[in-house]
């Protein structure tokens, strides 16, 4: 019966929302709506999806759950070291680079990568094109704050990524000393736009586009789907990060080359 009712909330979404979320894995789809469920004190995937189609504050809230985790600033190690590795001989060949995050996991994910830049002395001449699935979601990115209280936790992350000096050099704080926010020369070179990777086509070329984030919930068909459309957005000799390594036995295969063995950072080749 539950199951029965998630493909009705999902068919009901789509319907009535135009947000298709029926090629998403079941397993990670059903996890987070029976946590959203709990958390409004919902009887029944059924009472939440009479919620959604008659409260927009319960919609936004679904579409929050089944979205990307948001992330924090440099939060994984990996990411930032491959992004140290490959930003330089990504874009330095390039007049404009691009670099579009699918997805993206909210500011801090964005804002991780204009610091990232501006080390690379890249960032008055790259464009970061940051995608999110709704409305609701571009107001909130584009007003983001960082919490002064949470800077000792994120000044941990950006050391043990192989950062070096102070993280709260790339903000500006408010009057009040309780509020930070990224200095406007680098939230300049960010682009905020919605953008529904299931049902969008290809918007820009880029030299780089980090997807690792968005492609783990994703079904075999949908990501497929995604895959593509990164191969058809993606320049030649163009980086594309991916959460697993590409299955030698797909097409696009034969187009990448992994940066480094064992890792699912990939070089454009073909």
């Amino acid at each position: 019966m539950e199951e029965l009712e998630l493909e009705l909330l999902l068919e009901a979404l789509y319907q009535c929302h135009g947000y298709d979320y029926r090629g998403y894995a079941r397993g990670a789809v059903m996890g987070k709506v029976r946590a959203l469920r709990g958390q409004l004190e919902l009887p029944t995937i059924s009472a939440l999806q009479s919620r959604v189609l008659h409260d927009d504050e319960a919609f936004n809230c679904l579409l929050r759950a089944l979205y990307v985790a948001p992330a924090l600033m440099f939060d994984s190690a990996l990411e930032a070291s491959m992004l140290r590795l490959s930003l330089g001989a990504c874009l330095h060949g390039a007049a404009l680079p691009r670099v579009w995050i699918a997805d993206c996991a909210g500011a801090q994910q964005a804002w991780t990568l204009a610091i990232l830049l501006e080390q690379e002395q890249l960032a008055q001449r790259t464009e970061i094109y940051a995608t999110v699935a709704s409305d609701t979601m571009l107001a909130e990115v584009q007003q983001a704050t960082l919490p002064m209280a949470r800077l000792s936790e994120l000044q941990g992350n950006y050391i043990r990524s192989g950062g070096i000096g102070k993280l709260i050099d790339y903000f500006d704080v408010s009057a009040d000393g309780l509020q930070a926010v990224l200095k406007a020369h680098l939230r300049s070179r960010i682009t905020w736009s919605q953008y529904n990777l299931v049902t969008d086509a290809s918007f820009n070329e880029f030299q780089m586009i980090l997807g690792q984030r968005a492609l783990p919930d994703f079904g075999p068909a949908l990501r497929r789907r995604v895959l593509q459309l990164f191969d058809d957005s993606l320049a030649p000799f163009g980086m594309l990060a991916l959460d697993q390594p590409l299955d030698d036995h797909d097409p696009l295969a034969r187009h990448y080359k992994p940066l480094l063995a064992h890792q699912s950072w990939y070089k454009r080749v073909a």
